[in-house]
């Protein structure tokens, strides 16, 4: 046992089950403290995850109590500078998992030869994630750039390897604070008291993950790859806050969704939206430019307009196009919105406005709980066309007959846009067609901003110009 004292730097790992560096920290010392680095300025345009950090900081560090484990909030403006006061101390061992972002794997190399430098016992361990990026690349050593041929050889992979002996995490003998001048998780919440909804809707902690992960898999996943298509009715897992915090490990929902018997299309559907996970990591690690800026360069010439009246329109769910604006709406009030529906209303934006995707990657990062780099950037880019494997530009979702498709009797459309709640399936997503003494468009309801038939077309001259 090292004398010393075991320091986890807590990063996207809110959980116990397969947090390597935090079991290893038990495992080599009895005095072990957990420190989280909250750098405020990363998170200023991520209002709505600052809401899941400072419950998951609080969940989390009740249970780390249990252990005899302290957990600390450290408020810095610099990793860089903390870790540079930090190593002059020498008086302890550090352990950390890996998050698969170019920045933190960049900044990973800078620790690493510090921590060797100073002869500073240090271990660094796999994230969250079923392969290592460097792990996954074609024949000819080439990053894939193509999600079916990634996936097939991606998921043969993960089958193929000898799964790690199983450790769990040990109780410290003794409790000890370390940092000074730590902060409280109650700091970090947002200013504005928008996600008093989220308190009603979830409970970020390791417990509340596994257990609709098994909801899921008891009652959704046989029908997962019809179901998901539909927003009216819960066909999702909506477990992806719980995975973007480390809450559920993706190992843990892969073995979890393995035992269940026999393996459907729905499971292999699912399997493979980890598979999409792990394939937007090793993108954005290959061509890291695609974090600000168009993986397609040629999209570099894409004549964008600058409207800030519709973007209003469109980001307050006031387009005129009622399942646009169900989307938008549902986002703003529970951080999450229906994986459909960001198809639609992503091509909205970037198709009938001729707005820019930067724009609508901007406003998620701030509304989503689930935001990652990763995710967020490769769905936009996938929308717009400018992305890797991406749905062609010159496929235009029509925003009406999306919603007769996928929300038929118009019950997700009522859930969000009330004032609509009135009309019939007919008129529900097109009532512009609506005549009635009660029901006055433009002042119940918005006219439509652009008219569908005539953006198709400026989308589709636009294209042309690259």
């Amino acid at each position: 046992m090292n004398k010393k004292i075991g320091l986890f730097w807590l990063r996207d790992d809110f959980r116990f089950e397969k947090n390597n560096g935090l079991i290893e920290a038990t495992s080599n010392h009895d005095r072990v403290v957990v420190f989280y680095l909250y750098k405020k300025d990363s998170y200023k345009d991520q209002e709505a995850q600052k809401w899941w950090l400072s419950r998951s900081l609080f969940n989390f560090r009740k249970k780390l109590n249990d252990l005899n484990i302290t957990l600390e909030i450290v408020e810095t403006n610099s990793f860089k500078i903390f870790f540079d006061k930090l190593i002059k101390k020498k008086d302890f061992a550090i352990y950390w998992n890996k998050v698969y972002e170019p920045d933190y794997l960049k900044f990973d190399e800078y620790l690493l030869s510090n921590f060797k430098n100073k002869d500073i016992y240090h271990q660094r361990f796999k994230g969250n994630a079923l392969n290592e990026i460097e792990e996954i690349k074609k024949s000819d050593g080439n990053p894939f750039k193509v999600f079916t041929p990634f996936w097939r050889t991606a998921e043969k992979y993960y089958i193929e390897k000898i799964p790690s002996k199983e450790k769990t995490i040990k109780r410290c003998k003794k409790k000890i604070s370390y940092f000074k001048n730590c902060i409280e998780p109650d700091k970090i919440l947002p200013k504005k008291n928008w996600f008093k909804n989220f308190e009603k809707i979830w409970f970020p902690d390791e417990q509340s993950a596994f257990k609709e992960l098994q909801n899921f898999i008891k009652e959704r996943i046989t029908n997962y790859s019809e179901g998901r298509n539909f927003p009216n009715i819960v066909g999702t897992s909506k477990l992806s806050p719980f995975i973007k915090y480390g809450q559920l490990h993706v190992e843990t929902i892969w073995n979890e969704c393995l035992k269940k018997k026999p393996r459907t299309i729905g499971t292999s559907k699912f399997l493979a939206e980890i598979g999409w996970r792990e394939f937007n990591h090793s993108l954005i690690n290959h061509f890291p430019h695609m974090l600000k800026n168009n993986y397609s360069k040629k999209f570099d010439k894409f004549p964008w307009k600058k409207n800030s009246k519709f973007l209003n329109a469109w980001k307050k769910g006031f387009t005129g196009y009622p399942i646009v604006d169900a989307g938008m709406r549902e986002l703003y009030s529970t951080g999450w919105m229906h994986n459909r529906v960001r198809m639609i209303v992503g091509s909205f934006l970037v198709k009938h406005l001729l707005i820019d995707w930067k724009e609508g990657e901007k406003y998620f990062r701030n509304c989503l709980l689930d935001y990652s780099p990763a995710s967020n950037v490769a769905g936009w880019q996938w929308v717009a066309g400018c992305g890797a494997d991406a749905a062609p530009y010159f496929r235009i979702f029509n925003p009406i007959l999306q919603g007769e498709k996928f929300d038929k009797e118009g019950e997700y459309v009522k859930k969000w846009v009330p004032e609509l709640k009135n009309l019939s399936k007919k008129y529900i997503h097109k009532p512009w067609e609506f005549n009635d003494e009660k029901f006055k468009l433009g002042k119940n309801y918005p006219h439509p901003i652009v008219k569908h038939e005539e953006a198709r077309v400026k989308a589709l001259n636009a294209f042309k110009k690259i």
